[in-house]
């Protein structure tokens, strides 16, 4: 069963959301026939970071409100985050652009290493404060979960794969994604945000049950003399 999942590293919804995803898909029982494969979203593609801005004080200009009011929204997801055992540093976030990010998580996933990626990206930007929009910060991230320094270096310098991120987000467009997260299961049934764990939980049981993989048909190669209940050929 496979689950695409388009999100923003600096979406705060969307590392909430992995969590809860997570720990439905933790308690089901065929955890281990679903496919999770993550998905390029930019929530501000054109996003410039303005050098010594906090995160509050980007938050509020993105939003038309004061600063004192960017903090109490952050202040606020930071409770959220909580609820799921993430604890959100706001004070030591940095603004970044996550185009460079999101083409190192698709470094991570050409080997093998997209979730764990795309987790230490999370973790680097709301609880570490470190700086994901900065090609050296990424590729020390990068080593972290077992990626070659040098090839990350290359990759994200040459835009290796800043066409699969493109190609992401052209997806998204195609099937009308508004915001993120946004879960796609079996290309049949979407959930939008950082849904309970109690609804991932059902629709994964709803979504194994109609798709399940059918028992083989049995087929048989060979027919030759045999014994039945009325005797034998």
């Amino acid at each position: 069963m496979k689950v695409e999942i388009w999100s923003d590293v600096v979406c705060p919804f969307c590392y909430v959301g992995k969590r809860k995803f997570e720990n439905a898909l933790k308690d089901f029982a065929h955890r281990d026939e679903v496919e999770v494969v993550w998905h390029s979203f930019e929530l501000d593609p054109n996003f410039e970071a303005v050098p010594g801005e906090s995160i509050h004080e980007s938050l509020a200009k993105k939003k038309g409100v004061s600063p004192a009011e960017g903090r109490r929204m952050n202040d606020y997801m930071t409770n959220v985050a909580k609820e799921v055992g993430l604890n959100y540093d706001f004070e030591k976030a940095i603004p970044a652009n996550t185009f460079l990010a999101h083409q190192l998580i698709h470094l991570g996933a050409h080997h093998g290493k997209q979730d764990a990626t795309k987790e230490r990206l999370f973790a680097a930007y709301y609880t570490e404060g470190q700086n994901i929009g900065d090609l050296d910060t990424l590729v020390q991230l990068g080593t972290e979960v077992g990626l070659d320094a040098a090839e990350i270096r290359e990759a994200l310098t040459n835009g290796t794969y800043a066409n699969a991120v493109r190609f992401d987000e052209y997806q998204a467009q195609q099937i009308n994604v508004r915001g993120v997260p946004f879960f796609v299961f079996e290309d049949k049934y979407a959930v939008s945000g950082a849904q309970p764990t109690e609804l991932f939980a059902e629709v994964l049981e709803k979504v194994y049950d109609e798709f399940k993989p059918a028992k083989p048909a049995l087929v048989t190669v060979a027919d030759g003399p045999a014994c039945g209940p009325e005797g034998c050929d």
